[in-house]
Order: C-alpha cells, then sequence, then structure tokens
C-alpha cells in the first residue's frame, strides 16, 4: 500500500504560501537572513504524493503554533482525558512508596517480620533495610529492591513499548501489578516483602517514562507542557491517599493494619486496566511503524472535530509522517547506543542531566523538615500532619507550574530561575547553622519552616517542568529510550543521595546539621552554570523544529531566538525517496498481516 493510497482522502489544503518565518518573530544567526533550513543532503527527495504531504505537514505545523491553550482543550479533550489516565498509573508507586515509608512505625508490622531486640522490642533487620535513612530522623524511607526493580523495568521499557506499542506494555503491566500484590498481602516474611518490592518495581519503572512519553504523543503543541507535567501531580496524588489510608490505621492494633492498606493497591490495576484497554495507541507510534491508515483513526479518537472546524486530521498525520521521515535520515538507527551518536547524543546528555538535577538541587537534604521541626519542639505525633501537608505542597505545585507556563514562561527559564531560589535558600540554610546554641529552637523551626517552602518552589520549577523538558528533549525515533537513560540517572544519583544525607545530619556520623545546606547549595550552583550553559528553550517548538535545532548545533542560549522552517520550498520533485519506499513497505506489511488475519 503506497503512502498515497494509504492517506489517499488528503483533504485540498488552503493556502500555504505563508512561510514559517512569518510564524515567530525569531532573531536571525549571524548575517543569515533566511529562516534555519535543514541541510541539502537531509532534503527529503519526494514524489507527487509526497510533495503534497509536505504542504499538508507544514499547514498543520503552522495551525498548532497558532492554536491557543483553550483551543487545544476544545479540539483534543479526548487526549486530555486518555492521556491523564494513563498517567494516574504512576501514583501507584507513589502510592506503596508512601506505604514502605510508615510501617516501620507499626509495631505488628515489626513483631511480624522484624527481630526481637534485647529492650524487648521488635525491629527489621538492618540488612533488610539497605539503603534505608536513619530511623531516629523519621525520614521517608524507599527499600532499594524497588529501585533495583525500577532500573531493570525502564530499561525492558525502551524495547518492549517502541515493539509492541503503548497500550499493551501497559495494560501488561497492569496484569503483572495485581499478581505481584498478592504476593505483599500474603508475605510470611520479610524475603517475600522483598521480591515484591523487586517485581513490582518492574512495572513501576515502565510506567516512570511510558506514562510521559505518551503524554507528549497524543497531544498537541500547546498541550504539552501541561500533560507531561501532570505526571508529577500524580506522584503527590499517591502519597496523599497512601498518608490517609496510614493515618486511618493508626488505631487498629492486628496485623489488618498493614494487610488493608496493601490490599488497597488493587483499587488501582482493576478500572486502570479496563480504561487502557480502551484508549487509543499513540498515533505517533503508529505512523513510525508505518501504519498511517491506524495512526489517523486513532488521532480522530483523540479529537472532537464538532468543537474546531479548522482542523485536519489528514494534515497532522502528514505533519507525524514528514517528522518521522526527517528523523529517519538523521537518526539512522533506534537502538540504545544510538543514544550516544551524532546528534543524539548532545540531547541524550542534557535529557540525563535534567533529571539527576532534580537529586543534584538538594531534594534529599530538603526531605528532613520535620526533623529539624521535631527538633524545635514539634510534637511527633503530628509528623503524619506534616507529611501530608508535604505531599499535599506536591501537587499545588504542579498547577502552580501550569500557571506559570500559561503566562508564557520558558520550560528553560522556570528550571533556571528554579535552580537559583533553591540555591539561594540552601545557602540560608547553611548559615542558619551559625546560630548561636541558645537559639537552636528557633533555629530549628525555621530550617524546618524554609524547607517547606523550598519543597513548594522545587515543585514550582525544577521538579514539576522536569517532566515537560524529557519529553521534549529527545527525538521521536528515541525518545522512549533516551526518557529511559535519564530516568535510570535519576535513580542512581537519587540513591546516592539518600545513603549520603542522613550521614551529613546524623550527630554520631559527620554531624554537619544545617552545615550540609553549603555543600548542597554548592551542588545547586553547579547545576545552575550546567543549565545556562546546555539546556535549551523547547516551548512553541514542533518536534521537528526541535530535530533541526539540534541537528545543526545550535547553542542552547539561542534556541528561542532562532528562526526556523523545517521545509524547504526548494525541494525537488524526483523518484520517490528512501523515506517513502520505507513507508511503503511498512504499510504493506501491514496491509498482508491484515489479510492474513482477516482470512
Amino acid at each position: 500500500m503506497a503512502l498515497s493510497s494509504a492517506s489517499d482522502d488528503l483533504a485540498a489544503q488552503s493556502d500555504t504560501d505563508n512561510t514559517m518565518g512569518n510564524i515567530h518573530n525569531h532573531d536571525h544567526i549571524g548575517d543569515n537572513e533566511k529562516p534555519l533550513h535543514f541541510p541539502e543532503e537531509d532534503h527529503l527527495k519526494v514524489s507527487t504524493s509526497m510533495e503534497q504531504m509536505i504542504k499538508d505537514a507544514k499547514a498543520s505545523t503552522e495551525k498548532e503554533h497558532n492554536m491557543s491553550l483553550l483551543q487545544g482543550i476544545r479540539l483534543y479533550p479526548k487526549a486530555i482525558g486518555w492521556s491523564l489516565l494513563i498517567s494516574t498509573c504512576i501514583a501507584m508507586e507513589g502510592y506503596d512508596v508512601c506505604l514502605l515509608s510508615n510501617f516501620y512505625a507499626f509495631p505488628q508490622f515489626n513483631e511480624k517480620y522484624g527481630e526481637l531486640l534485647p529492650d524487648g522490642t521488635w525491629q527489621v533487620p538492618a540488612k533488610w533495610q539497605a539503603g534505608l535513612s536513619n530511623l531516629e530522623f523519621n525520614h521517608s524511607r524507599v527499600k532499594q529492591g524497588a529501585n533495583v526493580g525500577e532500573i531493570i523495568g525502564l530499561f525492558i521499557n525502551g524495547w518492549v513499548s517502541e515493539k509492541f506499542g503503548y497500550r499493551y506494555t501497559v495494560m501488561t503491566c497492569l496484569s503483572l501489578i495485581i499478581a505481584f500484590t498478592a504476593i505483599f498481602f500474603t508475605a510470611q516474611d520479610v524475603i517475600a516483602l522483598e521480591v515484591a518490592e523487586v517485581l513490582c518495581g518492574i512495572p513501576w519503572g515502565v510506567f516512570q517514562t511510558l506514562t510521559i512519553t505518551y503524554a507528549s504523543e497524543v497531544c498537541p503543541l500547546g498541550l504539552r507542557g501541561y500533560l507531561t507535567t501532570y505526571v508529577n501531580f500524580c506522584w503527590g496524588l499517591g502519597q496523599v491517599i497512601g498518608i490517609g489510608v496510614i493515618k486511618s490505621m493508626l488505631p487498629r492494633t492486628d496485623e489488618w493494619a498493614y494487610k488493608i492498606p496493601y490490599s488497597l493497591q488493587w483499587m488501582w490495576p482493576v478500572p486502570l486496566l479496563v480504561g487502557i484497554a480502551l484508549a487509543p495507541e499513540s498515533p505517533w507510534w503508529l505512523v513510525r511503524k508505518g501504519r498511517v491508515a491506524e495512526a489517523k483513526k486513532s488521532l480522530l479518537r483523540l479529537t472532537s472535530l464538532n468543537k474546531e472546524t479548522n482542523f485536519d486530521a489528514d494534515e497532522t498525520i502528514a505533519m507525524m509522517v514528514h517528522t518521522t521521515a526527517i528523523e529517519e535520515k538523521i537518526t539512522k538507527g533506534a537502538s540504545y547506543m544510538d543514544c550516544f551518536r551524532g546528534v543524539d547524543r548532545r540531547r541524550t546528555e542534557i535529557v540525563c542531566m535534567v533529571w539527576a538535577m532534580q537529586n543534584l538541587s538538594g531534594n534529599s537534604f530538603s526531605g528532613y523538615s520535620t526533623y529539624f521541626l521535631q527538633q524545635a519542639g514539634l510534637p511527633t505525633s503530628t509528623s503524619y500532619d506534616f507529611a501530608l501537608g508535604q505531599y499535599g505542597i506536591n501537587m499545588a505545585g504542579v498547577f502552580g507550574a501550569w500557571f506559570l507556563m500559561s503566562l508564557g514562561i520558558g520550560r528553560r527559564s522556570l528550571y533556571l530561575y528554579g535552580l537559583c531560589i533553591l540555591c539561594s535558600m540552601l545557602f540560608i540554610l547553611g548559615f542558619l547553622g551559625l546560630v548561636p546554641a541558645a537559639h537552636k529552637t528557633e533555629a530549628s523551626l525555621a530550617t524546618g519552616s524554609i524547607m517547606l517552602v523550598w519543597a513548594l518552589a522545587y515543585q514550582l520549577t525544577v521538579g514539576t517542568v522536569c517532566y515537560s523538558l524529557v519529553s521534549e528533549l529527545s527525538t521521536r525515533r528515541l525518545q522512549i529510550k533516551t526518557v529511559v537513560l535519564g530516568r535510570n540517572l535519576y535513580n542512581i544519583v537519587g540513591i546516592v543521595c539518600s545513603v549520603i544525607t542522613p550521614y551529613m545530619l546524623n550527630p554520631g556520623a559527620w554531624n554537619w546539621k544545617n552545615y550540609a545546606g553549603f555543600f548542597w547549595g554548592g551542588i545547586c550552583f553547579l547545576c545552575i552554570i550546567y543549565t545556562y550553559f546546555r539546556l535549551p528553550e523547547p516551548q512553541g517548538r514542533s518536534f521537528a523544529e526541535l530535530d533541526l535545532l539540534f541537528e545543526r548545533g545550535i547553542s542552547a542560549r539561542k534556541f528561542a531566538t532562532t528562526k526556523v522552517d523545517v521545509f524547504d520550498d526548494d525541494v525537488s520533485v524526483e523518484s520517490t525517496s528512501a523515506a517513502v519506499k520505507n513507508y511503503d513497505e511498512k504499510n504493506a506489511a501491514g496491509a498482508r498481516a491484515q489479510d492474513i488475519g482477516a482470512s
């Protein structure tokens, strides 16, 4: 099936004589008076049908650039709904992490899975709490077994989701969660709990990145930043529900105090599995597989045509095909190794650092706000209330970040200025360590309070906008693998930070106390330098435009002011290009498979 026949009902297009240079008022590069184009060797040699497709793609790109936020919401309400549904999968991990953070305070849990100590109390052995924070700080603890499983799941996701599609991958992982939760519920010893953590970590690792990539591929340019950052909201949602369940179990003295929260993990995957079974596949993924006709059907399921008369599904599909064809010429392969070759090496580096800087900016240190407030005289019994408040801050910060983005503030600006604010507050925390011992209570109260404000500033900027950046800065062909590499670096850096931070604060170890703020402030300052010179601004750019900017090696500081035209008006109409042949072959193979299935 030829590309033209797969989209033979392409509508006649409106006038597309206006160049992309009229869409943005960007600065010029040097003395060049024309918008930036791909080099001649990357031009697509096209047939007549390909020329029409490029014309359609150009019209679609212009419409997306001119689409307002409200227009995008009216046109893509179904895409928003499906994206929110799949992103909610990440709430399962937030919920489980919250459970693990608090079960060690339950005597019946320690008696079931722990050992009897000389003082007559029960405690889970330290060897099974590898990587946990010092218990006296009452800090959030995450079992490293889950981290191991997540790292495995992340790498698996980079291959499985691209081969079998997002829907089937998510549905399989939800089915695994249903099975593995039974291990939590029936575990008779701590070894079984550890096995359950590792096994559940595998699908959790898949959810950490697949939810972001799906959100970025089912929505238009104007909604991309909002739907990708919603993933961060889901983390907070799961934690808030988890801490609420834990608080409700405090009066219980039997084993159901921890079994009920474990059993409630089944409330997530079953309804999600039913909903996602009905969800449309990513049209970008279908285009990459050459299934153009199916991509159009999926796109139509994501839109509400009666709400927006200026929308043409064929134009949007043409834009996806055009972008994918260009990326196939720039990026020859689609393996993990290809993430470190050519232009994609820079993109992989930036995505990895954007993830890692979430932890390097002092996130692990700020989590000790409750500890410092307790030092100021806060009753330990209210620690759950403060934990609930901090999780609430995580959720509120996402909406605050949406508001800032709606004002036109770019992703790079939010990330950079956010790091500056965080760095300043970390140094303030360090200087509070110089307060005389006579005013220790006041200093601890100020430290704990500033840490809560730090958490809000973090969620307004770095913590939330990261999800949008990692989904936009990688090429479509390598997006899932690039995001996987970045998230795995995040996990590794997070493990290191969670190990060294307790030593900084433990009176029996390094005993840095507030002076740890100087350490994390210094690391955060280095992150500011990196961000200024290396992190580009993707706001308002189509995926093809970002491909072009990276391909030409444009400086990160000039991304926002560079004119871009990904459509070359001088492309010669010659014999069918290799890109078109590739789609012809894929479509023909898909048609044969459908014929075989029908017979």
